[in-house]
């Protein structure tokens, strides 16, 4: 474990980035400046150590960021429809950010905040964050903690806990950006991908789902079993072309039991991702509004050269009886965990 200075916000806050490593030399970089996951370095088949994950220098670079690189989603990842929600029976008015909806919370983001640092270890540290009422417009007191940890298999894990005092929505996910080859590399649409869904959300020209569950067989979002990521994308869609590439929730078959749901592969890395979670959704983004992005170390990123895993309950989940409630009730507990874990292996 190893914590060093992450630089100082606009607000003058002091941020630190805490790194979490294994005996394998496998190393995770965290900032309490939104419990941002800013890199992880492992190892490719040649025994070279790449940063797989996209992001920026220093604190200042996440203050201003537009594309949620590494970030901490709450209270609700992904958008709810018309900005408003009704929990109890009582109508909530959230803010609108996203073309008339509401996107990963609302504009006072949980990944622009300072988190209390609780506990580090070599392989571990929880942060934590008090989520007032009415904060971003839900009801309720929120105590959030969530738990980074690495083991020694180069399985990176991610808890999320949280515990209200009145009913509330509270849908959490991390919002990296991958890239096997490194974050610097380029186009991810030759790297190969699963995953183990039947079924995805259809949306409308918005992307607030429709509730209706489509079919993947027979059609370009069907990842069932590996292929390109770029095999399909520029197919003649309607899901594909609203999106611009993917950006769909797939409807995973975990039953909400811990366990693998999708992985991605690199040719070139040889590094495999596998994607655990005990979520009901996941959903896939090819990073389709990335253009001439400042990151890491001089790096520019662009359009499809990354692609992000966010575990979560469906989007638009509080206006469908058919989607698994977001709701958490008073004094219930949230404990939801995502592990990816990185190994070398050619397919």
């Amino acid at each position: 474990m190893n914590v060093i200075d992450f630089g100082v916000t606009s607000k003058g806050e002091k941020t630190s980035l805490i790194i979490i490593k294994n005996e394998k030399g496998t190393k995770v970089a965290i900032s309490d400046y939104g419990a941002t996951v800013v890199s992880i370095f492992v190892n490719d088949k040649y025994g070279k150590t790449i940063d797989v994950v996209l992001g920026y220098d220093d604190a200042k670079g996440y203050e201003g960021r537009k594309s949620f690189f590494g970030a901490f989603i709450g209270r609700n990842a992904n958008r709810i429809g018309n900005a408003q929600c009704s929990i109890s029976g009582k109508s909530y008015k959230l803010t609108d950010n996203d073309n008339g909806n509401n996107l990963h919370g609302g504009c006072d983001y949980y990944a622009n905040r300072m988190w209390e640092t609780e506990n580090i270890e070599d392989n571990s540290v929880t942060f934590s964050l008090r989520s007032p009422d009415m904060d971003q417009g839900f009801p309720g007191n929120v105590d959030i903690k969530v738990t980074y940890s690495l083991s020694e298999d180069d399985e990176f894990k991610i808890n999320y806990y949280a515990v209200s005092d009145a009913d509330t929505i509270v849908n959490m996910t991390n919002h990296s950006y991958f890239n096997l080859d490194g974050h610097a590399s380029g186009s991810i649409l030759k790297e190969k991908l699963m995953i183990d869904a039947d079924y995805y959300t259809k949306t409308d020209s918005k992307s607030i789902p429709t509730g209706e569950l489509v079919e993947v067989a027979g059609t370009p979002m069907d990842f069932r079993t590996f292929k390109e990521i770029g095999q399909d994308i520029n197919h003649d869609y309607e899901a594909l072309k609203i999106a611009d590439g993917y950006d769909h929730n797939y409807v995973l078959k975990n039953n909400s039991q811990l366990c693998k749901v999708a992985a991605v592969v690199s040719d070139v890395s040889g590094i495999t991702m596998e994607i655990m979670t005990d979520m009901p959704g996941l959903q896939l983004y090819t990073a389709n509004f990335l253009d001439h992005s400042a990151g890491k170390s001089g790096a520019v990123y662009n359009a499809k050269e990354a692609v992000c895993f966010e575990t979560q309950y469906f989007p638009d989940a509080p206006h469908h009886d058919n989607f698994l409630s977001s709701i958490l009730k008073a004094k219930e507990i949230y404990n939801k965990t995502t592990i990816y874990k990185f190994y070398v292996c050619r397919i």
